[in-house]
């Protein structure tokens, strides 16, 4: 089963204009933002795309990343996706944040502070380790080991979790996917703005029928 939509009151109530990445992910002071510098904020929301730019087919990837559901995916089916179609400059495949709890925002967080060109690459490993960092007794203490595998320094990950203008922006998002799309579990897949749909962990086959469609 994909894994269903719990708790965004929750994580707004104490994450938009309240300093989740403060209090709620239990980072570093927010002096620390603005002693290590990071790109403007709506540079580090800006979307995260795997593929040509000018692909025919658009798959809008909604993930959460502590959802188990989504890792099967990232580590199992889009390498698939990727070498047939991806890489041929069939598909394009940008990924939205739909984070259920702390510890997925945390590394939400952390993957959109690293250099653009890292954030795949990260994904990815956050994803292939996710049962390590996300059961560890402090998520973000975890992640920064990621972090600085992915060549971030200690001080720009404190900066990072601290960076409440980042999360809200990452749950305005999680909410514009909800009332845009229509999202009510991880991981939805919606492709060609909704030319085609497709739910939960499935198979490469499935995503093969569904792209294969859209590229007749």
């Amino acid at each position: 089963m994909n894994r269903k939509i719990l708790g965004l009151a929750g994580l707004l109530a104490v994450g938009l204009s309240s300093g989740l990445g403060i209090a709620g992910l239990g980072a570093a002071p927010a002096a620390a933002q603005a002693a290590a510098p990071l790109p403007a904020v709506e540079q580090l929301l800006a979307e995260r795309v795997l593929g040509d730019p000018k692909a025919p087919v658009t798959i809008l990837d909604y993930s959460s990343m502590t959802c188990p559901h989504c890792a099967v995916f990232h580590t199992e089916v889009l390498p698939k996706i990727k070498e047939a179609y991806i890489d041929t400059g069939k598909v394009k495949l940008v990924f939205r944040d739909f984070p259920f709890d702390k510890a997925a925002l945390g590394a939400s967080m952390l993957a959109h502070c690293a250099p653009a060109e890292r954030f795949f690459p990260l994904t990815d490993v956050l994803f292939k380790s996710q049962a390590q960092w996300a059961r560890a007794a402090d998520p973000n203490k975890a992640l920064a080991q990621y972090g600085k595998l992915a060549g971030m320094t200690q001080e720009t990950i404190d900066a990072c979790f601290a960076n409440t203008a980042l999360a809200d922006g990452i749950l305005n998002s999680r909410m514009v996917g909800q009332n845009q799309h229509k999202i009510e579990a991880t991981p939805t897949f919606i492709l060609n703005d909704g030319a085609e749909r497709v739910e939960g962990a499935q198979s490469f086959e499935v995503f093969a029928k569904a792209i294969d469609k859209l590229l007749k």
